[in-house]
């Protein structure tokens, strides 16, 4: 399949992986911001070719898995009232809450429906005018343009029955938490493409030059993180510590500058609070004033909700890149897609549901 097999190229892969294995004369931990290069990663057997140097670690770049427990508990609550449909992607109905997910509230004859663009969701709105249409807005910069489209759009259409529940988390605030966290030990990072695709990453040349790491902007598949990787190390090698761009075919500097601007027209940039992490401050997005009527949370009444995380999981230790799911006691024994103790062992970018899928066998 043209623009797939060529980032599959075996041949490429272990160039690359010879070129590291040369290359590589001191002991490096980079860490990948992406639950999409996470689970190429694991999949493709990408960190398994690398020299005994070279570790990687898997860090908060799944939205699903990031998206706190008191969220899941609101979404819950709002999609349990009988005249609301309430409408999200289908990586968030299995997410536990404390004592159900969304499938549950489902299966109990809630109105909650699985669709593929929050314009989808606006449309039920359209032609549902007695219902109240909830979209649950969850995801990093990658999805902030067409969740503030449907805002946009339904602010112009006088679409008065649409809101969101919004959980949007930004990646550059993250990824300083992980920089400044006194159990740090990233020496380098993999940019997320997709999210660089719309913000560029001129945002991201602060972080390297004060905490002195290189930044790599990488794509997804085998020979683009393998590449990632040789441009991170060989800055580490050689004492460098600036943004490059190996996405080259995705990802301009400036980013997807129209999108940016209507970003800004429907969000303001809020504290967040990040599964298993904690609030980090300016790292999501939240609605403007001028567009509150849609806030899910305010029209529903359920702002001030909060909810402990369970202490078992330690998904917020494997976000951070402390630890592998593998090490974690429940994994694959208490803790499966089945019965999941946390979203990093549902959600299709989550970390212990890669492990799970792929390595299962081998720890």
């Amino acid at each position: 399949m043209k623009f797939i097999d060529e980032y599959r190229d075996a041949q490429g892969v272990q160039d690359y992986a010879r070129a590291l294995e040369r290359n590589t004369k001191q002991n490096w931990t980079i860490m990948e911001v992406c639950g999409g290069q996470t689970h190429s990663i694991v999949k493709f057997g990408i960190d398994e070719l690398l020299p005994s140097g070279v570790t990687l670690v898997h860090g908060p770049g799944c939205p699903v898995c990031v998206t706190p427990l008191e969220l899941i508990e609101k979404a819950i609550e709002v999609a349990s009232i009988p005249n609301v449909l309430f409408c999200s992607f289908g990586d968030m109905l299995r997410v536990p809450g404390i004592s159900k997910d969304l499938l549950t509230v489902k299966a109990a004859g809630g109105d909650v429906r699985i669709v593929y663009s929050p314009l989808d969701a606006l449309k039920l709105a359209i032609d549902n005018p007695q219902r109240e249409v909830v979209f649950f807005a969850v995801g990093f910069e990658t999805t902030a343009p067409a969740n503030a489209m449907a805002v946009f759009q339904a602010s112009r259409q006088g679409v008065r029955n649409f809101s969101l529940l919004v959980s949007h988390v930004l990646v550059p605030p993250a990824m300083e938490a992980v920089l400044s966290s006194p159990d740090n030990r990233v020496q380098g990072f993999l940019a997320a493409g997709h999210v660089c695709a719309v913000m560029g990453y001129t945002e991201y040349e602060p972080i390297a030059q004060k905490y002195r790491v290189p930044i790599v902007v990488t794509g997804f598949e085998p020979l683009d993180i393998m590449q990632g990787i040789y441009m991170c190390v060989r800055q580490l090698e050689e004492g460098r510590a600036v943004v490059e761009n190996q996405y080259t075919r995705s990802v301009r500097k400036e980013g997807n500058i129209p999108a940016q601007k209507l970003i800004r027209e429907i969000f303001r940039v809020v504290p967040r609070k990040w599964r298993g992490i904690g609030e980090i401050p300016q790292s999501g997005l939240g609605l403007q004033e001028q567009y509150a009527a849609f806030d899910a949370e305010k029209r529903f009444g359920v702002a001030q909700h909060t909810a402990e995380e369970p202490a078992e999981c330690i998904s917020g230790l494997i976000l951070q890149g402390i630890k592998k799911p593998h090490e974690c006691p429940a994994f694959g024994v208490r803790c499966t897609p089945e019965h999941p103790f946390g979203a990093t062992m549902v959600s299709s970018e989550g970390a212990c549901a890669a492990y799970y899928q792929y390595r299962r066998r081998t720890h």
